[in-house]
């Protein structure tokens, strides 16, 4: 069948009536986006619609389908090679993880303007640019090495560029030779075994290796005349206490949280070692010890002064950021567009001549979903219902765009692009957060809209675990269209890609415990399952806030179709599609009583077709819906 049509008789939500313009594709099959197979293994069922009712899109979410653009599709979920689960949260019920709210509170400091930097260039590779990135890469493959490596080396040249700056404002002899930084890593078995914070990452004992040249030079006693420090400052090895460990690791660490590059990390000095943890763990406030150099009248003597980490941060030349976020129907934005090339051609390395405007616009701006205006109560959002862009924008620069539908049940979450410049700010995780939120409010307004659908989860594949992080998630049922938690659904999933999750009632009673499921004090599963996904649920996605990232289709239209016009008998329910509304041209009849304008193998054809399509959409939607052949 070359075309069809599909009509809502009545829409729930408003009395006017809507059309769908659709091309039935049938069974397709295509190479698939997330397990990267040569084959054509992703199947999927797939029509092309022209417009649809809110409430006919919110009621085919509900059955496992999903729009790219103007094209509906919905895995197979016993045929593909990578099913596909929708997944979905009650705003209400949402509990943040400590992750994400850190990646709220970096928001608020970089909008304070305490966080004015990003992180070093050689971490900006589209990769999730938060600090556990490097955390988990610490452990992962080859490649999470190698970047740990580089950012290990440019932590270094940070600490020698600091401690040469030091030996040249104290006018340290020429001679002296000073040492290079190397840092050391902690594991969690090393954190467990010297009862440290888990926030520490790295250490480096370069401070007891100045503390021994010093010593070894006697420059120590020098020192003590040149830092007008008393003989009875000095400790029992004759060097000035000011000169040993604890005491140059104060001052490095001081310089270094000071540096306008250094924000990936917090420098502190404990016992004499210079360690290093998260950017997002507080510092304690107060004065910091530590010193800055300041010259007096010879230019070999020097006095000391306290630095402190608040006042610094409390700079009267820190700029403060205003983030504006604005709701506008989904249309073309050359601005948006811009920001959407630098998206993909930085982020995920495509090619520019592949990044077309055209494909922008099939796949982000064409919409089906007819728009539904305020209606003034609380039936409808103040904002209506339809397909919307959320922009976000820090002092009027756009920095990203969330493509979202808002029916009558949900925030449908489709995709996110945001400016590579700001990938430190976990733009991706932070729209996820104020999406939620915005459900939260919006529920107070218009109850029915109640849930934060985030598109497809699928356990097979490492990097899109991270949805089941926005807790507490269901899945939906791909056999029975029920909605199962995923604590529930994980037990069954954990055994094999396609499950009935509604099966999970059946589970020996030890089996279906959710009390059996390993947490962490955030209530989230460990899941230490790759390192190009999120290893644990403390973070999100390593790919660069990649939420809502559906299959694209534009590469695999009717060329890559597979329309199997014949169903095997046990894939043939009773139902009797003489009950789907057919429209012929500009008339709307049930098939039952079109049957006889049909031979006998156009008939069973159009059965055919119908079954095909009853099945997909249900017979409730299949009945309501006109399926119109010209």
């Amino acid at each position: 069948m070359s075309s069809g049509k599909i009509k809502n008789e009545a829409s729930s939500s408003n009395n006017s009536i809507a059309e769908t313009v659709v091309s039935d594709v049938g069974r397709r099959k295509s190479t698939c986006g997330y397990c990267k197979s040569s084959a054509r293994s992703s199947v999927t069922h797939g029509l092309w619609a022209q417009s649809i009712t809110v409430d006919d899109y919110q009621d085919l979410l509900d059955r496992g389908w999903r729009r790219s653009g103007c094209f509906l599709y919905k895995p197979e979920m016993d045929k593909t090679c990578c099913p596909a689960y929708t997944i979905r949260l009650k705003a209400a019920d949402f509990v943040a993880s400590k992750e994400q709210l850190r990646v709220s509170k970096r928001m608020q400091r970089y909008l304070n303007g305490t966080l004015d930097q990003k992180k070093p260039d050689i971490l900006m590779d589209g990769s999730d640019t938060s600090i556990s990135t490097v955390k988990k890469s610490s452990t992962g493959s080859s490649a999470g090495n190698s970047e740990e490596e580089k950012f290990l080396q440019h932590l270094s040249s940070q600490i020698d560029f600091v401690v040469h700056a030091w030996a040249v404002s104290e006018g340290f002899p020429s001679d002296i030779q000073l040492p290079k930084a190397t840092m050391k890593k902690f594991t969690n078995a090393k954190k467990k075994q010297i009862g440290g914070s888990e926030d520490i990452l790295y250490s480096s004992n370069i401070s007891f290796q100045i503390a021994a040249i010093f010593k070894r030079s006697k420059l120590a006693e020098q020192d003590t005349n040149m830092l007008g420090v008393s003989q009875t400052g000095a400790n029992q090895n004759g060097m000035s206490s000011e000169l040993s460990p604890k005491f140059i690791a104060e001052r490095l660490a001081c310089s270094l949280n000071q540096l306008e590059e250094f924000t990936v990390l917090s420098a502190r000095a404990v016992n004499g070692h210079l360690n290093f943890y998260s950017a997002e763990t507080p510092i304690h406030t107060g004065q910091v010890p530590g010193t800055t150099i300041v010259s007096s009248n010879s230019p070999r003597t020097f006095r000391i002064k306290q630095c402190s980490m608040v006042e610094s941060t409390k700079s009267p030349q820190q700029k403060r950021r205003r983030l504006e976020m604005r709701l506008k129907r989904s249309s073309f934005d050359p601005e948006e567009y811009d920001l959407y090339r630098r998206y993909q051609i930085k982020v995920h390395n495509d090619k520019p001549e592949d990044v077309k405007e055209s494909s922008y616009r099939r796949f982000l701006i064409d919409t089906p979903i007819v728009f539904i205006p305020p209606s003034g109560n609380s039936s409808v959002p103040p904002c209506g219902f339809g397909s919307f862009h959320q922009q976000y924008r820090i002092d009027g620069r756009l920095v990203a765009v969330g493509v979202v539908d808002i029916l009558p049940r949900c925030l449908s979450s489709k995709y996110l692009f945001w400016d590579p410049d700001l990938a430190f700010l976990s733009l991706g995780k932070y729209s996820a957060l104020q999406e939620i939120s915005w459900v939260k409010e919006t529920e107070a307004v218009c109850p029915s809209l109640q849930y934060y659908y985030l598109g497809y989860y699928i356990h097979s594949c490492n990097k899109m675990r991270y949805k089941a992080a926005y807790q507490p998630s269901e899945l939906l049922c791909p056999s029975r269209y029920k909605w199962v938690s995923f604590y529930n659904a994980r037990l069954l999933l954990d055994r094999k890609p396609y499950v009935v999750l509604s099966d999970y009632a059946t589970l020996p009673n030890e089996e279906s415990s959710p009390c059996q499921l390993p947490q962490n004090s955030s209530g989230q599963q460990n899941m230490n399952s790759g390192e190009d996904g999120p290893v644990e649920f403390v973070s999100d996605d390593e790919d660069g806030d990649e939420e809502m990232l559906d299959p694209d289709f534009e590469g695999s239209d009717a060329d890559d179709s597979d329309k199997d016009s014949s169903l095997s008998a046990d894939e043939i329910n009773d139902s009797d599609v003489g009950n789907v509304l057919i429209g012929l041209k500009n008339s709307r009849i049930r098939f039952k009583d079109l049957q006889r304008a049909f031979g006998s193998s156009e008939k069973h054809y159009m059965e055919t077709q119908l079954q095909r399509y009853m099945k997909a959409v249900g017979v409730e939607l299949s009945e309501r819906m006109v399926y119109s052949l010209g």
